[in-house]
Protein backbone atom coordinates (compact mmCIF):
# COMPACT_ATOMS: atom_id res chain seq x y z
CA UNK A 1 0.00 0.00 0.00
CA UNK A 2 1.11 3.70 -0.76
CA UNK A 3 1.10 6.27 2.05
CA UNK A 4 -0.75 7.92 2.90
CA UNK A 5 -2.81 5.14 3.93
CA UNK A 6 -6.14 5.04 2.98
CA UNK A 7 -7.88 3.18 6.19
CA UNK A 8 -10.93 1.74 3.86
CA UNK A 9 -9.02 -0.03 1.56
CA UNK A 10 -6.45 -1.14 4.32
CA UNK A 11 -9.95 -2.88 6.21
CA UNK A 12 -11.06 -4.13 2.88
CA UNK A 13 -7.34 -5.88 2.19
CA UNK A 14 -7.38 -7.18 5.27
CA UNK A 15 -10.63 -8.58 5.26
CA UNK A 16 -9.81 -10.61 1.75
CA UNK A 17 -6.16 -11.63 3.63
CA UNK A 18 -8.65 -12.73 6.30
CA UNK A 19 -11.33 -14.33 3.82
CA UNK A 20 -8.27 -16.66 2.08
CA UNK A 21 -6.56 -17.91 4.95
CA UNK A 22 -10.09 -19.13 6.45
CA UNK A 23 -10.66 -20.77 2.89
CA UNK A 24 -7.28 -22.35 3.39
CA UNK A 25 -7.50 -23.38 6.99
CA UNK A 26 -10.94 -24.64 6.97
CA UNK A 27 -10.73 -25.95 3.13
CA UNK A 28 -14.50 -25.62 2.96
CA UNK A 29 -16.75 -23.64 0.27
CA UNK A 30 -20.00 -22.60 0.61
CA UNK A 31 -21.53 -21.19 -2.25
CA UNK A 32 -24.94 -20.20 -1.63
CA UNK A 33 -26.42 -23.51 -0.78
CA UNK A 34 -24.04 -25.46 -2.30
CA UNK A 35 -20.87 -27.34 0.34
CA UNK A 36 -17.81 -28.30 -0.99
CA UNK A 37 -15.31 -30.23 1.73
CA UNK A 38 -11.90 -30.74 0.73
CA UNK A 39 -10.30 -32.80 3.20
CA UNK A 40 -13.62 -35.86 2.24
CA UNK A 41 -14.34 -34.50 -1.72
CA UNK A 42 -17.82 -34.14 -0.67
CA UNK A 43 -20.29 -31.39 -2.21
CA UNK A 44 -23.53 -31.45 -0.30
CA UNK A 45 -26.33 -28.91 -1.49
CA UNK A 46 -29.83 -29.24 0.54
CA UNK A 47 -29.10 -32.42 2.27
CA UNK A 48 -28.28 -33.77 -0.70
CA UNK A 49 -24.89 -35.30 -1.59
CA UNK A 50 -23.25 -34.92 -4.79
CA UNK A 51 -20.19 -37.51 -5.63
CA UNK A 52 -17.67 -36.44 -8.38
CA UNK A 53 -14.53 -38.01 -9.41
CA UNK A 54 -11.51 -36.59 -7.69
CA UNK A 55 -10.22 -34.95 -10.49
CA UNK A 56 -13.66 -32.90 -10.90
CA UNK A 57 -14.06 -32.16 -7.63
CA UNK A 58 -10.35 -30.49 -7.17
CA UNK A 59 -10.99 -28.82 -10.89
CA UNK A 60 -14.76 -26.95 -9.40
CA UNK A 61 -13.07 -26.85 -6.02
CA UNK A 62 -9.91 -24.60 -7.49
CA UNK A 63 -12.34 -22.34 -9.78
CA UNK A 64 -14.87 -22.25 -6.56
CA UNK A 65 -11.79 -20.92 -4.74
CA UNK A 66 -11.27 -17.74 -7.08
CA UNK A 67 -14.67 -16.82 -7.87
CA UNK A 68 -14.56 -14.04 -11.57
CA UNK A 69 -10.62 -15.13 -11.90
CA UNK A 70 -10.15 -16.33 -15.40
CA UNK A 71 -8.17 -19.85 -15.58
CA UNK A 72 -6.02 -21.16 -18.49
CA UNK A 73 -6.31 -24.54 -19.61
CA UNK A 74 -2.20 -25.02 -18.85
CA UNK A 75 -2.98 -23.45 -15.30
CA UNK A 76 -5.58 -26.00 -14.38
CA UNK A 77 -3.96 -29.03 -16.69
CA UNK A 78 -0.78 -28.28 -14.03
CA UNK A 79 -2.17 -27.57 -10.91
CA UNK A 80 -4.80 -30.37 -10.90
CA UNK A 81 -3.24 -33.16 -13.45
CA UNK A 82 1.08 -31.52 -12.27
CA UNK A 83 3.30 -31.23 -14.79
CA UNK A 84 4.44 -34.48 -15.96
CA UNK A 85 0.95 -35.52 -16.92
CA UNK A 86 0.65 -37.20 -20.45
CA UNK A 87 -2.69 -36.14 -20.72
CA UNK A 88 -3.90 -33.13 -23.28
CA UNK A 89 -5.41 -29.91 -22.66
CA UNK A 90 -8.82 -31.50 -24.25
CA UNK A 91 -9.15 -33.23 -20.71
CA UNK A 92 -10.04 -29.84 -18.94
CA UNK A 93 -12.61 -29.23 -21.52
CA UNK A 94 -14.02 -32.95 -21.30
CA UNK A 95 -13.87 -32.45 -17.03
CA UNK A 96 -15.71 -29.15 -17.59
CA UNK A 97 -18.69 -30.10 -19.62
CA UNK A 98 -19.12 -32.75 -17.16
CA UNK A 99 -19.24 -30.24 -14.53
CA UNK A 100 -21.50 -27.92 -16.52
CA UNK A 101 -24.08 -31.21 -17.18
CA UNK A 102 -23.95 -32.32 -13.30
CA UNK A 103 -24.98 -28.44 -12.03
CA UNK A 104 -26.59 -27.11 -15.11
CA UNK A 105 -30.34 -26.90 -12.37
CA UNK A 106 -27.18 -25.33 -9.35
CA UNK A 107 -28.03 -21.36 -8.86
CA UNK A 108 -25.46 -20.54 -6.90
CA UNK A 109 -22.90 -20.89 -9.37
CA UNK A 110 -22.19 -21.21 -13.34
CA UNK A 111 -19.09 -21.78 -15.06
CA UNK A 112 -18.68 -20.08 -17.71
CA UNK A 113 -16.16 -20.03 -20.99
CA UNK A 114 -13.29 -17.34 -22.04
CA UNK A 115 -12.87 -17.57 -25.15
CA UNK A 116 -9.59 -18.06 -26.09
CA UNK A 117 -8.46 -17.84 -22.59
CA UNK A 118 -9.92 -20.97 -20.45
CA UNK A 119 -12.69 -20.57 -17.76
CA UNK A 120 -13.75 -18.89 -14.58
CA UNK A 121 -16.78 -19.60 -12.28
CA UNK A 122 -19.34 -16.90 -11.71
CA UNK A 123 -21.59 -17.03 -8.24
CA UNK A 124 -25.16 -15.50 -8.78
CA UNK A 125 -25.95 -13.12 -6.75
CA UNK A 126 -29.57 -13.62 -4.70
Amino acid sequence: MVKPIDVNEMILRVNALLRRSKIVHDKKQVVGSTVLEYDSLTITRNDESIVLAQKEFYLLYKLLSYPNKVFTRNQLMDEIWGVDSPSDLQTIDVHINRLRRRFENNPDFKIITVRGLGYKVVKNEK
